[in-house]
């Protein structure tokens, strides 16, 4: 287990721990919701660079120490950066909002989210850039920036129309009202809604399987998978032969025969 520097607990801070393949990352200011000042986003994208950087590390896990998931920016600490145009995150780092803007990175390496209590702004886009999500029953949701009369610029306008359908999003992202997680399974925000308490639990579960396939084939998935989304079907089968061919000459993909044949659990080297 690797724990984190943080940053002082006054700004909050974000945990890092390694278990075997999967990089657990915690948001943790709990005295205040959870919610994000500038330092913890960077050390945020520290946590996802680290995930992305490190061969041993196969599967991220974000979750929240305390009650609630996060109750979104602190304003009053980003204020200057908004008003300045600027972003918390330094160029070269993985992007958290995974938005593909020029100078920042994007992950690679799959990420599931584990939210609980109240998910909001920043949270519902760190949850909807993330790759699946395991929500506690007692989800409390909203993306509220039109009621402090900002837009939602992390992610929500274009992934929540995506997931939900354009009417769907707008009643939510239009009014700033609150849902719940069965809300937020219906539109499709969340994969799974779990009794509270479960949901850190149920996220490891799955990363854990995330993590025991092969990981340049687990990557390449969920990179083609995501070109689909938003480059159309046509420019993800267009890369289906090459990647495919490369795949294929992999170690990887040699234990995958080898075991078959042997009728046993594979063990992937990611190479």
């Amino acid at each position: 287990m690797t724990p984190s520097n943080p940053p002082s607990p006054a700004e909050g801070r974000i945990t890092t721990e390694a278990q075997g393949y999967v990089l657990r990352i915690g948001i943790d200011r709990p005295a205040k919701r959870n919610g994000f000042t500038p330092a913890m986003l960077r050390a945020l994208a520290e946590a996802y660079t680290r995930l992305d950087d490190d061969p041993a590390l196969r599967v991220g896990v974000l979750h929240a120490h305390g009650d609630h998931f996060t109750a979104g920016l602190d304003l009053p600490s980003f204020a200057p950066l908004m008003q300045r145009g600027e972003y918390a995150v330094p160029h070269g780092l993985v992007d958290p909002l995974n938005l593909g803007d020029a100078g920042w990175r994007r992950r690679t390496k799959p990420m599931v989210v584990a939210v609980k209590g109240i998910t909001y702004t920043l949270g519902i886009e760190l949850m909807l850039a993330a790759d699946i999500v395991v929500a506690a029953d007692n989800g409390r949701f909203s993306q509220l920036e039109v009621q402090r009369g900002i837009m939602a610029t992390g992610g929500a306008t274009l992934r929540m129309a995506e997931r939900a359908g354009l009417g769907n999003a707008l009643l939510h992202l239009l009014t700033g009202d609150g849902f719940d997680s069965a809300e937020a399974l219906r539109l499709n925000f969340v994969q799974r809604v779990v009794p509270t308490g479960s949901e850190l639990d149920e996220a490891l579960r799955i990363a854990e399987r995330i993590a025991q396939q092969a990981p340049l084939a687990v990557i390449a998935t969920r990179l083609n998978a995501l070109k689909s989304v938003e480059q159309g079907p046509l420019a993800a089968m267009a890369e289906f032969d090459t990647v495919q061919q490369r795949l294929a000459n992999s170690e990887d993909a040699k234990e995958g025969v080898a075991s078959f044949v042997a009728k046993r659990a594979a063990v992937f080297v990611g190479r």
